[in-house]
């Protein structure tokens, strides 16, 4: 009996040993790689490139305008792998405001994507509901109300999802010539009633091209942003008839326009 003891508490010693040694040569543990996309916004008018201030343009109803302002939130960004699986960003790191007159804010940069490769991305256009209503510690960088450029309602308490401001001859002399359209509204309820949701989903595949997440290459998208979509749109937007939309039920027609306004480009070389 105490031989068979014996032999059986060696063979646990060996076991355990055989285990621990394992584990302590095992100086190449499975990790996962991670790299970066940029995505690069290029706001135009049709075919030209947008100019604040001084290009004039035309919609579809004949009327000229200048644009003067053109800012809009990008958020919820969600990735298509080649796999037909989705990465979502999470959402921390998942809220943008693009500005024409702040160049440095058309190109976007995700970081700590997983390696692999990439053929489409999907976002909304606007601030979700909890995030909109989030304590203020949550809304920092361009969700802070002080610092986003007046992308924010403060009689409102919400986000303004897109804001496209200019002057056209037909305009309300009254405005001085002026139009603006601030369109924002995420579907919460008020006295027991839901209002105006305005935020929109995108969804661009990039066509028969892969991008290509490397922790050596880090590839760019560009996608560009059409303005006029937003006069020449599913609704015909007449500067005229509305030549200022706020937080009012026209607005969803605006919101439908904006949600054309992508598209997809090009896949730049990996940098």
């Amino acid at each position: 009996m105490k031989t068979t003891a014996t032999v059986g508490l060696l063979a646990v010693l060996t076991i355990g040993l055989f285990v621990l040694a394992c584990d302590t040569n095992d100086t190449n543990p499975v990790t996962t790689t991670t790299g970066k996309m940029r995505i690069a916004f290029d706001n135009v008018v049709n075919a030209s490139d947008l100019k604040l201030g001084t290009g004039s343009y035309q919609n579809s109803s004949g009327e000229s305008f200048v644009i003067t302002k053109f800012n809009y939130f990008v958020s919820n960004i969600r990735l298509r792998k080649q796999d037909g699986s989705d990465y979502v960003v999470p959402q921390d790191s998942s809220y943008f405001l693009i500005q024409e007159d702040k160049p440095a804010s058309q190109t976007i940069t995700l970081n700590n994507l997983p390696s692999g490769n990439y053929t489409g991305l999907t976002f909304t256009v606007g601030v979700d509901s909890v995030r909109s209503l989030a304590d203020i510690s949550k809304r920092t960088g361009v969700l802070d109300p002080a610092l986003n450029d007046g992308m924010y309602w403060e009689w409102n308490s919400g986000y303004i999802f897109m804001k496209l401001e200019g002057t056209s001859p037909v305009a309300p002399a009254l405005q001085n010539n002026t139009f603006f359209y601030h369109v924002g509204g995420f579907g919460g309820g008020y006295n027991g009633k839901k209002t105006i949701n305005n935020l929109r989903t995108v969804t661009l595949p990039f066509a028969n091209s892969v991008a290509s997440v490397q922790a050596t290459a880090t590839p760019s998208i560009r996608i560009t942003t059409d303005v006029m979509k937003i006069f020449n749109g599913p609704t015909k937007l007449s500067i005229a008839q509305y030549s200022s939309v706020m937080f009012d039920p026209y607005s969803t027609n605006i919101a439908d326009n904006y949600a054309q306004m992508f598209s997809f480009d090009r896949i730049l070389a990996n940098q």
